[in-house]
Formats: C-alpha cells, sequence, structure tokens
C-alpha cells in the first residue's frame, strides 16, 4: 500500500490552458500547451471524445508537475492532467476558486 511519502514525491499544481490542438496521429487524444506559473509545457491527453478545444482554452486544471517526459504516439508530454471517467463520462479537475496558475495542489 503506497504511504504518504509516496504520495509526496508529486508535484500537484493549477495550470491554465494556453491553446489546443487535435494529436495529428490519434484520434483519442489532444495536445494542450500550458503555463504553469512563469513555465510553459505541452501534455498529450486522452480525453478528445470528451471535450473540444475551444471549451478547453482557458481553462485551469490540476497537473501533475514533475512527471519524467513521454513520447506519445510522436508527440512529447511534459505531464499528465487529473480526471475522474466513469463508463459514461469523463471530467477534468479543476479548482473550484479563482487561484494563480502554479499553485500548488496538496
Amino acid at each position: 500500500m503506497p504511504t504518504l511519502d509516496d504520495f509526496k514525491q508529486f508535484d500537484f499544481k493549477v495550470a491554465q490552458i494556453e491553446s489546443v490542438e487535435p494529436h495529428p496521429n490519434a484520434d483519442k487524444l489532444l495536445i494542450l500547451k500550458l503555463r504553469v506559473g512563469d513555465v510553459e509545457k505541452q501534455i498529450v491527453a486522452g480525453i478528445r471524445l470528451h471535450y473540444t478545444p475551444e471549451e478547453l482554452v482557458g481553462k485551469k486544471i490540476v497537473i501533475i508537475n514533475n512527471l519524467e517526459p513521454a513520447v506519445i504516439r510522436g508527440v512529447e508530454s511534459q505531464g499528465m492532467l487529473l480526471a475522474a471517467s466513469d463508463e459514461t463520462s469523463l471530467s477534468l479537475v479543476t479548482p473550484e476558486r479563482a487561484v494563480s496558475s502554479g499553485a500548488r495542489v496538496k
């Protein structure tokens, strides 16, 4: 069973979505350009069946900020967004109130 120390290894941050484009090599993936405080990042996420680019731009989401970059279908992803899902829907984890991009989630 994971411990609290295991959990503390992850750096959860609020990120603002600056732009979104469909992944050129995958029907279910989107490429999100994010601002995390003063840093720009890119995340590839399998949310294309649930969100359009237009409804994502400007939204603040919660990401795991310190994952090792991974190449997903030829595009680098520099983190992972958090989402809840069940058999029929998916919902991004977002801050309930206004907080700045880069805010730590704990």
